[in-house]
């Protein structure tokens, strides 16, 4: 998959990403709260079981999620289904067309600020951030030399994509671009009724294959991202190996993710989804902080990971040789909703104090374990240096069995821990007495060799 070229360290030592989506659909901002979709692409799935299907044309339009999935981004496609979210446009806003949302959505963009963006990124401990510069909708958040040829001043006056890459620059972090090369729905192949259909909508004609490469030129030139983040493949009308080709030649430590239709990618990037053991490849999870990319008015903090959540998602996803790119919604006038705003710099706060064992990483030979308490445990390491990641408080003294440390070797807290931890040979693996630990998310003991 990845070739011969290696993933640019910096981005393997990054570890943490933000993701923001932000569009037109941010006006309407509803979705139902089913997370059938999130479950099915986690578990590496396009669809549901053709065993829910109603006859020999295959699952009936109410009986495939995405006619009811949690993503508010896909609103414009979802609405012209039979279903939750037809209902409650036709209940609130009657017949109006979806390019209407245009309207408030300029508005909104007239007082925008960047700046709070870019400030709770850095004050979540993210190393990059991709927004997005056009979604499926085609809308544009930047004001291209290459407008949309069916729809008239499709995109933003104000550049958005500049202001918040000089905001997010100014904060020392990383920048790459989310575009949905795949699909457009201005091109057509809207609505698209299944899961299992959404590969085969990508619209094939040459116009278009030009047009998304001028797009992606232009961002390149103008923007040189850190890392091109495609979505849904890449029109088969087009040369993405060329343009990758001269992506690398502008940007030479920049970073390409596995859905540009091609056979070699610098990081595969499954939806929702984990792995069970160490992959050798790099790869990044990326998801949304709750169920949806783009803001749902409906979510609460309830339905969104807590801090502890997140920080042992991190650390799970970074001891298996992951990164983590985290979606955050601002809403219709462009401001993170209070309850993302209340667990991103809860994650900071964490990675401030215990972030050595996360950043600049790579995996351990033993990916997880468990304490004798029974709280997980997870591994990274930094040359001689391993680290164990207790997702929990797992009490003042725990074994860890399995786990083998050589003779000699000094157990050191990282962190605000209360005492500095000793250990002793157990009969199933080494045994820690840590003392009563402060609160926190996940608790570090760093294990140097012995001399």
């Amino acid at each position: 998959m990845r070739g011969e070229r290696e993933t640019p360290a910096w981005y393997r030592d990054a570890k943490f990403g933000i993701m923001i989506h932000w569009g037109l659909y941010s006006v309407p901002a509803w979705a139902p709260l089913d997370d059938e979709v999130v479950r099915l692409l986690g578990a590496g799935r396009t669809g549901p079981d053709e065993s829910t299907s109603d006859g020999p044309a295959g699952p009936a339009e109410h009986s495939d999620p995405l006619a009811r999935h949690s993503y508010a981004e896909w609103y414009q496609n979802t609405y012209l289904l039979a279903g939750p979210t037809r209902a409650y446009h036709r209940r609130v806003h009657g017949d109006r067309p979806y390019a209407d949302f245009r309207t408030e959505f300029v508005a909104a963009v007239r007082d925008w600020d960047p700046a709070p963006w870019a400030d709770l990124c850095a004050a979540a401990g993210a190393r990059y951030v991709v927004p997005t510069s056009k979604h499926h909708d085609g809308f544009l958040l930047w004001p291209s030399a290459h407008p949309n040829p069916h729809l008239p001043r499709w995109q933003t006056g104000r550049d958005v994509i500049g202001e918040l890459g000089a905001a997010v620059r100014e904060r020392g972090l990383r920048y790459g671009l989310y575009y949905s090369g795949g699909l457009d729905w201005t091109f057509g192949n809207l609505p698209i009724r299944r899961m299992a259909d959404v590969a085969a909508s990508v619209p094939d004609s040459p116009g278009y294959a030009r047009y998304v490469d001028a797009h992606w030129r232009e961002l390149i030139d103008r923007y040189r991202p850190s890392v091109l983040w495609n979505d849904i493949g890449y029109p088969s009308a087009g040369d993405p190996d060329r343009l990758v080709a001269d992506y690398y030649a502008a940007v030479p430590d920049g970073v390409v993710n596995d859905r540009f239709s091609r056979d070699r990618a610098d990081v595969r990037t499954p939806e929702y989804g984990t792995r069970s053991e160490i992959d050798p490849a790099p790869w990044e999870t990326v998801r949304a902080l709750g169920l949806s990319f783009g803001w749902n008015r409906q979510e609460t903090a309830e339905h969104l990971l807590s801090a502890t959540e997140v920080v042992h998602l991190l650390a799970d996803v970074v001891s298996k040789n992951g990164n983590l790119l985290l979606g955050i919604t601002p809403d219709d006038r462009g401001v993170v909703p209070a309850a993302q705003r209340a667990v991103l710099p809860e994650v900071g706060r964490w990675l401030a104090g215990y972030g050595e064992a996360i950043y600049g990483t790579r995996p351990c030979e033993v990916p997880a374990a468990v304490t004798s308490a029974g709280v997980p445990v997870r591994f990274t390491r930094r040359d001689d240096v391993r680290y164990l990641i207790v997702l929990g408080d797992p009490g003042p003294e725990f074994g860890v069995p399995g786990l083998s440390l050589p003779p000699g070797a000094r157990l050191r807290a990282v962190g605000p821990a209360a005492a500095q931890p000793r250990w002793r040979p157990g009969p199933d693996g080494p045994v820690l007495t840590v003392g009563p630990l402060p609160p926190a998310p996940a608790h570090v003991f760093a294990v140097h060799p012995g001399s």
